[in-house]
């Protein structure tokens, strides 16, 4: 199996795993806060809650496009300098929106850029802790930079009372770039970009991160609608909104907690860890099944193993591959990475429209049916993985 590269420059593990949280968050930001700050925006750019899907969906995709060529840029300049990069142009994106956001059309055009932040962020993020970070502690770091995500979707709830409903929700996205640019005192320096032999940068098992991949998008299809869908599903059951967003916020803290303690448990388990995501995927599936049933119990188990369990493998994901390319971290996770960009583009669009259609218990049964195939690629992806190790060995 491919051993890490031994860095010449003393390793920093809490610096790393601290910077990789906050610039995640930085760079994650612009997108949760708009998500955050939908009813606000939406009232004074004058769009609807279509609008925000498709500008949301927009955003993703940009991110999916600007995946590939993030992990090489983390390859070819260091993880420090394009971690950096990233976050100022987050700020810039948040800043833009606070000033330049006139409609819908100008809104989507400046997230392109926090898509792009969020992509080198992302990557970069992924390469520092591969480099900085010892191989027994990996899973944890890589457990706690994804609980950032959940964190940003808090945060940007956060925003509304205290501040959108305050002084506007444009001072929002300044306060928030001013908070995203003390990130930038936190990146780890790094050693630089890592010289490779070029039997060394080819010998990835590329055939198997694409099956990941897929099973990535398919999955973060329907981890995505349920977030996106969750609330105006319940409540069109009959559940009380605010009981279904404080399911949805349960939801958020199991996924937060699952994402650290899956990265701890990967440390002491470490091989096989696909195999994982693919039971993780299984229980979520029958998680999004129960939402297609109505009444508050399913419901809220619904989305602790739908939500809480289905979405909390990002981490160990990138744990599986970094683990076994750490020759070229950001670029092998790019592929990868790239999958769950894709559902987070597609999903919202494509259940969206069979919710709209057939129904959101028809919906539900769908997006169950994404998250089991995702298990089953997982499955397939992870024994392409084993195979591939095994010829390092």
């Amino acid at each position: 199996m491919a051993q890490p590269i031994t860095s010449p420059v003393t390793r920093r593990p809490v610096r790393a795993a601290t910077g990789a949280l906050t610039t995640t968050i930085a760079v994650s930001i612009p997108v949760f806060l708009v998500g955050g700050l939908a009813v606000q925006i939406g009232d004074d750019l004058g769009f609807s809650p279509a609008g925000l899907g498709l500008a949301v969906s927009a955003y993703f995709g940009a991110s999916a496009l600007a995946s590939v060529p993030a992990g090489w840029l983390a390859e070819k300049f260091g993880s420090t300098n394009v971690s950096r990069f990233a976050i100022g142009l987050a700020c810039a994106a948040l800043i833009a929106v606070a000033l330049g956001a006139r409609n819908l059309w100008s809104l989507i055009a400046i997230l392109a850029l926090g898509a792009a932040a969020n992509a080198m962020g992302q990557l970069a993020s992924n390469s520092s802790l591969a480099e900085h970070v010892p191989p027994r502690r990996q899973g944890l770091s890589f457990g706690v930079k994804q609980a950032a995500i959940p964190v940003s979707t808090l945060l940007a709830g956060a925003a509304v009372p205290a501040v959108a409903l305050t002084v506007g929700w444009r001072w929002a996205f300044v306060l928030a770039a001013v908070l995203a640019a003390g990130a930038l005192t936190l990146v780890p320096r790094s050693n630089g970009p890592q010289r490779k032999s070029r039997a060394e940068a080819g010998d990835r098992a590329t055939s198997a991160l694409v099956v990941i991949g897929v099973a990535a998008t398919l999955a973060a299809a329907a981890a995505n609608a349920l977030g996106t869908f969750l609330v105006d599903s319940a409540v069109e059951r009959g559940i009380a909104p605010g009981l279904a967003g404080l399911a949805l916020t349960l939801g958020g803290a199991v996924c937060a907690a699952s994402r650290i303690t899956g990265g701890w448990q990967a440390d002491r388990f470490p091989t096989r860890q696909v195999g994982v995501i693919a039971g993780l995927l299984a229980t979520g599936a029958i998680g999004l099944g129960l939402l297609a049933v109505s009444g508050t119990v399913p419901l809220v188990i619904g989305v602790v193993m739908g939500f809480g369990l289905g979405w909390s493998w990002p981490g160990l994901m990138n744990f599986a591959v970094v683990r076994l390319h750490s020759q070229a971290p950001a670029a092998a996770t790019s592929i990868t990475q790239t999958g769950v960009y894709a559902g987070g583009c597609l999903g919202p669009l494509g259940l969206g429209s069979i919710a709209s259609v057939s129904g959101y218990p028809a919906m539900w049964t769908v997006a169950a049916v994404l998250m089991l195939c995702a298990s089953g690629l997982m499955l397939v992806g992870s024994r392409m993985l084993a195979r591939h190790g095994a010829k390092q060995i």
